[in-house]
């Protein structure tokens, strides 16, 4: 199975034959590059991805390289956003599908159905959330109930700017139960570019890897990630990512964050702190992308296909149902938690 590597060091990459070369480089208090450590060799064929967290020096030759193998490099910025991906050659992008995506994001009705589906999974999925902490102890009940009034106006919206509002309102909820399920950090409301606490860092970084993510899965079928139904498609972003993603990150990225402060994983010494931000730490990312990886490749028994199935291919079956909606063949539901 091919794997994720996330580079955390500034260096270089670049061919060497069959396999990709990693070496690390820093500054020095001159200003002057020096090589901390030894080169890394990667075989090609065990790569999926690439997260790049620090700066990278390549050739366009190398990226001539990447497309062939269909190699993708996401890309971060200082403060831990998304800033852009390395994408190969869309050749499963298809012209009948952009025309159905266009054309059902033009009807105002069948936006409106859509994003009403992301909005109602990933109310779902935050409210099972809670009540896992709610039956361990956690007075959450005020929470969720509030979160499901929220939810009964989901299906009544009629306008994306209504039902952003709506979406809004519950996941504003949903992180005032955060500072009831965590022992040790406070979130004391959401804050972000720059996020302003320990709990804000690690939910800004963790959606920003489930957005990629998400991305991922979207390149891997005909959909095209541009044109999306929730949050509006924009010049610059795959906005559509942003659609898929409000369903998992409950799932994907939450749920790993509860656990690795409960269980102390994650402490103080893991974050940074300055100029009013707070962000991971070199060691703190490491923690969490080795959890997240964890949590990708965990599997489910699934309801429909009767067999297990790891959390990233869920990703993608869930591109594979939004396809099947706009193409006319299947409902769109979005996924749910059963557990």
């Amino acid at each position: 199975m091919k794997k994720t590597y996330y580079l955390f060091n500034p260096g270089v990459l670049e061919r060497k034959d069959n396999t990709l070369k990693f070496t690390p480089f820093e500054e020095d208090e001159n200003g002057e590059l020096y090589q901390p450590g030894q080169p890394r060799y990667l075989p090609v064929e065990d790569i999926a991805e690439f997260y790049v967290f620090g700066s990278l020096r390549a050739k366009s030759s190398l990226f001539n390289f990447l497309g062939q193998k269909d190699i993708v490099l996401h890309f971060f910025d200082y403060y831990e956003n998304y800033t852009g991906s390395f994408m190969p050659r869309d050749s499963l992008l298809s012209g009948k599908m952009l025309l159905t995506q266009t054309s059902a994001y033009q009807n105002k009705k069948k936006r409106i159905e859509l994003a009403r589906k992301f909005v109602e999974g990933a109310a779902f999925n935050m409210i099972k959330n809670l009540r896992y902490y709610s039956t361990r102890g956690k007075d959450l009940e005020g929470v969720i109930e509030k979160i499901q009034l929220f939810s009964c106006q989901i299906t009544s919206s009629v306008t994306i700017d209504e039902l952003m509002g709506i979406e809004g309102n519950i996941r504003q909820t949903y992180y005032d139960g955060f500072d009831l399920i965590l022992s040790e950090f406070n979130m004391n409301g959401r804050s972000k570019q720059p996020p302003g606490n320990e709990v804000n860092a690690l939910i800004s970084f963790g959606n920003m890897m489930c957005y990629s993510q998400c991305l991922k899965a979207i390149h891997q079928t005909q959909l095209n990630p541009t044109i999306s139904y929730l949050h509006t498609p924009g010049e610059r972003r795959y906005s559509l990512s942003l659609d898929v993603s409000e369903i998992f990150k409950p799932i994907l990225v939450d749920r790993i964050i509860f656990k690795l402060l409960n269980k102390k994983e994650l402490q103080e010494k893991h974050f940074e702190h300055r100029l009013n931000s707070c962000l991971l730490n070199p060691s703190g990312k490491k923690i969490f992308v080795q959890a997240f990886e964890d949590r990708l490749n965990e599997t489910i028994q699934h309801r429909s296909l009767k067999r297990k199935v790891s959390y990233k291919h869920l990703l993608k079956l869930e591109c594979y149902k939004l396809s099947k909606h706009l193409l006319g063949m299947e409902e769109y539901k979005p996924f749910k938690m059963w557990w």
